[in-house]
């Protein structure tokens, strides 16, 4: 008994909370007519206006496909610009690098061609890191005409280099 009060105790709580809006079942909705159609003028409306939402929507996402579109190829066309730059400076540089390798060399021939003496007391008047570049380049026989008449700290430390790169 106690069931079935609390049963028809929530459903009126459930009618008057609903009100006339709750459906019943075999009931028509206060929105039908009697011939069970719904009217589709707010429907209608209110269709036109999601269309229309998404119409704008559409043409603002196809300007900013547009822009994205402009951005890509100013960017394809600076990325070009820059792999040019690039390729320019990277033959620039081997050429300058190159050019000092053969002025190099040439030095190493010009001190090669004077006295032990001389190339010597040249030598030890240059860093350290240029008599040991010197010294790596050269031939043999030169070196060894060389180091009796160059400073010992430098080559000691030419000595140190070679017998640590192994």
């Amino acid at each position: 008994m106690k069931k079935v009060i609390l049963i028809l105790f929530a459903v009126a709580v459930s009618v008057y909370h609903w009100g006339p809006q709750f459906d019943w079942p075999g009931q028509a909705s206060a929105t039908e007519n009697r011939s069970g159609y719904h009217p589709p003028a707010t429907d209608a409306a209110s269709l036109e206006l999601k269309r229309q939402q998404l119409d704008q929507r559409e043409a603002a996402l196809k300007a900013k496909e547009a822009e994205l579109a402009r951005l890509s190829a100013t960017l394809d066309a600076r990325v070009k610009e820059l792999n040019a730059a690039k390729k320019s400076l990277e033959g620039s540089l081997a050429a300058k690098k190159q050019q000092d390798n053969d002025r190099f060399k040439k030095m190493i021939k010009i001190y090669k061609g004077l006295k032990p003496d001389d190339a010597a007391a040249l030598m030890n008047k240059l860093d350290s890191k240029t008599v040991i570049e010197m010294l790596n380049i050269m031939d043999q026989k030169t070196a060894v005409k060389l180091i009796p008449l160059l400073t010992q700290p430098r080559v000691l430390e030419w000595t140190r280099m070679n017998l640590s790169s192994r």
